[in-house]
This record gives C-alpha cells, structure tokens and sequence, in this order.
C-alpha cells in the first residue's frame, strides 16, 4: 500500500475514524484520501465531501487521486438500518456496486469491504457460527451485508478485482462514539461508567454476542489488505473473533474498576436483532490462511478502555 493512494469511505464514522488515522500514521498523511457525505467533527484531517451513491463522484476521486486500495466503510449500521429498510439497501448496496464498477473500470489494486455478524441467522449454529454455512439473516443490514460480499466474490470471479472482507464481531473502541449498531451498548456503557452515571443496557444481561476492541479490528483490517494474494483463500467475508460476552459479565468487568456502578435492562427492538446473531464465530480459516491472531481478551479490553476515556476526560 506504500505505492498507491488509499481512499477511506465513510472514514468520519465509528470504525472510519480510526482505521483512517491509523492508516495516515502508518503510510503519511497525503497517501490516505479520507471521504464521507459529512465533515469530520474531530478536526484531524480535511473531509473530502462523497455520497458513494453518486458514482460520477466516486469515479472523479478515483482517478484524479489515482486511488490504487480502496477501503469502503460508508454504510447505515444494523440498528438504522432497519428503521429505514429502504434507505439501508440504497446506501449499503448502491454505494457498494458503484465502489466496485469505479475500481474495475480504474483499475484499483485490491478492495475491502466490512463485512459483519449480521450475515448470519436463525439457521447459524449460534453456539459457534461457521466460516461455510447457511446465510439467512433477518435484518436489512444482513441482508446488504450478505449481497455484498457474494458481489465482492463475483467481482474477483468475473473480473480479477482484488476484493477481501471480513465479518466484524461487536466493535468496541473509545476513539468514537456509537454508531446506531446493535453491539454499540458495548461502547456507551463505558462512558456512563467513566462519568459515574447508571447505564440502561438496551439488550437483556444474558444476551452474549461476539465483540472485538477496536485495535485488533484495526489490525485485522489492514493485516488482511496487506497479505500476498496466494494466502486469501476465502472471498466471501472472512470470520475474525476475539471475545465473546453479555452485557451483565461487561458490566461485572466494568465494576472492578468502578465497584458502584448500576445497570439496569430495558431490551428494545434490537433485541430481537441480536437474538438472530451467534454468541461466537468459528475464525480458523482466517488464522490459518493469513495469520490473524487477536490481542485483547474482555479483562485487558476493560481496562484499556477505562485509562482511555478518564485520559480524555481529564484533557478535557
């Protein structure tokens, strides 16, 4: 990636913001073109104005930029999506074709698209959902998710381009705030913890779903777009997993570093959402073919998150 330009869509947004910066830290500043239908808020960077759904505009970045990686993040998460199905499939599938004709056409080097849990369904073995198996979400955002990456397959099938993907797990990072995700309870309930407030949990205390602290999918990210053509073997979204958790055992965690912290459940529609979603995902083919490897297990995530956000709270 060091010889061509990356271009980041939806860099503004919760996994965007971080994978952008990393990505200007790791390459230079000038190399990474960051893009989103709204200005960054955080000020670290100068906000390249894209719809994705509008692919003259897309194509103009492209190749007046001479884009040669292009990593696509914009998209409605699960939660928004199914509160405007309609909306969710234009952004998510719309935006996603017009990534993948303006790469082909460009000649763009490899692709990523973010995958995600929610691919999956009540024919999944919850316990521990396979790499290969069935696919019959319930949700919009799944089914946007699962088109995607039989699209990105059909891409790399049809015409050669480069696409990988993963399928994130619950992303929790203390760089953003949350997203309109069903897993986002992960993130919010830290900072009412640092700010000594109680937390309603919108999911109920037993509900266990796979999570992932924002560094590891940072890394599995760049790691899988970095890795030699021979050693991606797997096309569709590739299973990564770090921890798997419910919210009373996160809130148990968060209680060692804050003793008096209070949870109380008021499960609302996503509920229903994650009751869809395995509780863990099987990731040996991504271990095996390129090496993934988490760092961060609930107890080490716990305590990174804390000394990260009382940090920020007192530069405040």
């Amino acid at each position: 990636m060091r010889n061509a330009k990356i271009l980041v869509t939806g860099a503004n947004g919760q996994i965007g913001t971080v994978l952008t910066r990393t990505l200007k830290e790791r390459f230079g500043d000038s190399h990474v073109i960051a893009s989103d239908i709204r200005p960054a808020l955080h000020g670290d960077w100068e906000t390249t104005i894209l719809d994705v759904t509008d692919r003259a505009a897309l194509d103009a970045i492209v190749r007046t930029h001479r884009i040669g990686y292009i990593f696509h993040l914009a998209a409605l998460l699960s939660a928004t999506a199914e509160q405007n199905p309609q909306k969710g499939w234009q952004i998510n599938m719309d935006g996603w074709t017009n990534v993948l004709e303006v790469a082909r056409k460009a000649g763009v080097q490899r692709v990523f698209f973010p995958s995600s849990i929610a691919v999956f369904g009540l024919h999944t073995d919850r316990k521990l959902a396979p790499q290969f198996g069935p696919l019959t979400p319930t949700t919009m955002y799944g089914v946007t998710k699962v088109s995607g990456e039989l699209l990105g397959q059909y891409y790399w099938n049809k015409y050669g381009l480069d696409v990988r993907s993963v399928r994130y797990p619950g992303i929790i990072g203390y760089q953003s705030p949350p997203g309109g995700g069903t897993t986002d309870y992960a993130v919010d309930i830290f900072h009412k913890a640092v700010l000594g407030r109680p937390y309603t949990c919108f999911l109920g205390p037993d509900t266990r779903l796979p999570m992932m602290y924002m560094d590891d999918a940072i890394r599995a990210t760049i790691e899988l777009m970095m890795a030699p053509p021979e050693q991606v073997k797997v096309r569709i979204g590739y299973n990564i997993a770090a921890m798997s958790f419910t919210p009373a055992e996160l809130a148990d965690a968060i209680r060692k570093h804050f003793p008096d912290f209070e949870v109380q459940y008021a499960p609302d529609f996503r509920q229903q959402i994650a009751a869809s979603w395995p509780e863990r995902v099987d990731d040996r083919h991504a271990r095996s073919d390129w090496g993934w490897q988490h760092r961060f297990d609930l107890e080490a995530m716990t305590a990174d998150m804390i000394a990260h956000l009382q940090s920020d709270a007192v530069a405040l």
